[in-house]
């Protein structure tokens, strides 16, 4: 079983194999019709369930879309953990790995940018909000060592501090992600995402 620590206590939940077959639909749905488009009607009709047995195991079009939201906050954090953890590569090589793992992942998992960047739902429930400022919360843990040890090393520049570098690269992060939703997906993202890296790096890089 998988469990998800989040702020209140109603949130922390036991992922059920069936809860994750139904946030993995809701994710298609997102993908090809948006926020407003995954109801319960449509997710059980994506599934052939009836709506009543959606409601035996999500209360809510909110629970489903904060649970998506929580697993994909446990499964960045375990991945971006493997990456910080090995001491096998340096600072720089671990920044590239963190960002360009996470290009991969929503390469193969759209609908978790969808959840992220859509509107309506998204900025109008505080559990919702809650969800993405944990998923910033965890970005910000693994890059902010990366960062202080890559400065101390002198990979990084250090003209400015590890908080405004912090900012600055999730910054360009963000806004490759929201040009590559508001396109539909119709670029590689991992194309382009590997193009921002390079700029980053010359960016944060010392000057000679």
């Amino acid at each position: 079983m998988n469990f998800i620590f989040v702020k209140e206590n109603r949130d922390m939940v036991e992922i059920s194999d069936r809860q994750l077959e139904i946030i993995e639909a809701a994710g298609k749905i997102l993908t090809q019709s948006g926020v407003s488009g995954l109801t319960i009607k449509n997710l059980a009709k994506e599934m052939k369930f009836s709506e009543s047995a959606i409601y035996r195991h999500f209360a809510s079009k909110e629970d489903i879309v904060v649970g998506m939201l929580n697993y994909l906050a446990r499964r960045m954090d375990m991945y971006l953990s493997e990456i910080t953890r090995d001491d096998k590569i340096d600072s720089g090589d671990k920044f590239l790995q963190i960002f360009q793992r996470q290009f991969e992942f929503f390469k193969q998992n759209p609908q978790f940018v969808v959840a992220v960047f859509s509107d309506g739902l998204i900025e109008d429930n505080q559990r919702v909000n809650e969800a993405i400022l944990r998923i910033m919360a965890i970005k910000m843990k693994h890059m902010m060592p990366v960062i202080m040890e890559g400065q101390r090393s002198g990979i990084f520049t250090n003209q400015i501090t590890a908080d405004e570098m912090l900012h600055f690269v999730m910054g360009a992060f963000r806004l490759q992600m929201f040009k590559w939703r508001l396109s539909s997906f119709q670029f590689d993202i991992v194309r382009q995402g590997n193009h921002m890296l390079e700029s980053l790096i010359i960016l944060i890089s010392p000057k000679g």
